[in-house]
């Protein structure tokens, strides 16, 4: 990402897309063509998919145990499907096509219908090519709400994206080329940290920043200027104790949850800033108007935690996932571009099946040039720490290139899940396959 392809958003990072976060349960979906101001007002507009009329569709937000019914149709050309991300969801609801359901054609429709168990935030987007679909607009925040909620002043989402567009505003074709799906993916040449429009927050006062990174392919590297306070929770789990609010990086697909007090004076703005390798780019912010009346509240607790199960770590089955393939890679797959364990191919053998409640330790191996971002279905594992000890609850592990992260999860719920590179261009050329509990 070169800074020059983002000159024209200096002095515009305020302004926000034509999009809207309507806290509702909506009891029809559909996905539609739609058009947004993706670039800084007065530029052209930008021909999108997304739901309900917009991209990113309706915030979705339920009680933790609520239910979420939606009757789903499909008003775009391609078939799609909707998933729903990081909810340990009963497997028929997950929507992977040609596994937990058939696909929903151009001007059909599909009923999901699921409790979500655990508070967090989550989101939902297409699982059929999506590498082009979720690329073209077609995601939403899903919010769960803890049962006693954080005492906060705000509790703002924000959804992080990059496009591929022309100065017009207009979406570049070309999705799934090889050279994408060989390299990094589809990285875009604009990004935007997008929130609710007219928003505004005022000094002193306590927010909660819930981050979802939405794109197809990039990494994002963060700091946010105007706020101080604490980690919360990662990928929608609460951690035991929060972490401090530095050397922020989000992969696609994974969740950042913030607790902060805006230390911002009023006119002088809370930014969310990609630090490049060249200079600070800034992709949104939210206005600080004047002061809370409020007094400190001290220390940023932790959130009421989740129930997961407890790894056994003395009978947990050891696994290797290893990645292989791509550009500079030093294997060529000879059915794909890359692999898990020298499969490019997802057949009808699962990396493993599992009984109900057991354990396992997967080792993922990066034997390959880029970063991916492993995502695992219906599930939370955790991530190793470097002394062996259980660390963070996630849904997608970000592993950079020639690392090894072991993970560790309690396969508990039934059914076939996917388990793949959420960099969208390398799942769509190998780096996937699944695993079956029962």
């Amino acid at each position: 990402m070169q800074r020059r392809d983002f000159v024209k958003l200096a002095g515009a990072a305020s302004l926000m897309p034509s999009v809207s976060f309507a806290s509702s349960l909506p009891t029809v979906l559909r996905a539609e063509p739609v058009r947004a101001q993706i670039l800084p007002e007065g530029d052209g507009l930008t021909d999108l998919w997304g739901y309900n009329g917009g991209s990113p569709g309706p915030e979705i937000r339920i009680p933790k145990g609520g239910r979420v019914k939606v009757d789903f149709r499909n008003r775009i050309e391609q078939a799609t499907a909707v998933h729903w991300h990081g909810i340990r969801i009963e497997n028929r609801m997950d929507g992977v096509p040609g596994m937990t359901q058939p696909l929903v054609i151009p001007g059909a429709s599909f009923g999901y219908d699921f409790v979500a168990p655990d508070a967090g935030t989550y989101w939902y987007h297409s699982h059929n090519r999506s590498w082009e679909q979720v690329a073209k607009g077609l995601y939403g925040p899903l919010i769960i709400e803890e049962t006693t909620p954080p005492d906060v002043d705000h509790d703002i989402t924000v959804v992080i994206d990059d496009w591929r567009v022309t100065e017009t505003g207009a979406l570049l074709d070309g999705f799934g080329t090889m050279h994408d799906q060989a390299h990094g993916g589809r990285l875009g040449n604009f990004a935007r940290a997008l929130f609710a429009p007219d928003l505004t927050v005022k000094s002193g006062a306590r927010v909660r920043l819930r981050l979802i990174n939405v794109a197809t392919a990039r990494v994002f590297p963060l700091q946010i200027d105007g706020i101080e306070g604490a980690v919360v929770a990662l990928d929608g789990m609460p951690l035991d104790r929060p972490e401090p609010l530095r050397d922020l990086v989000i992969a696609p697909a994974q969740r950042i949850d913030i607790i902060a007090d805006v230390t911002a004076q009023d006119a002088d703005d809370i930014k969310v800033i990609f630090t490049t390798r060249q200079d600070p780019y800034e992709m949104g912010r939210i206005p600080v108007r004047g002061t809370a009346a409020r007094v400190p509240r001290g220390p940023v607790p932790p959130l009421e935690p989740n129930a997961l199960p407890v790894p056994d770590m003395a009978a947990a089955t050891p696994l290797t996932l290893e990645m292989q393939g791509g550009a500079m890679g030093r294997m060529r797959m000879p059915d794909g571009i890359w692999a898990f364990n020298g499969k490019s191919v997802m057949d009808d053998i699962p990396l493993h099946r599992f009984s109900r409640g057991e354990t396992a330790r997967i080792s993922l191996i990066n034997d390959t040039a880029f970063a991916h971002g492993i995502h695992l279905h219906g599930h939370h594992f955790h991530e190793l720490r470097s002394d062996g000890t259980l660390g963070a609850l996630r849904d997608t592990s970000l592993v950079a290139r020639a690392e090894q992260r072991d993970i560790v999860c309690v396969f508990d719920n039934p059914g076939k899940w996917l388990l793949h590179c959420h960099m969208l261009d390398h799942q769509a050329a190998g780096m996937k396959t699944w695993i079956e509990v029962t």
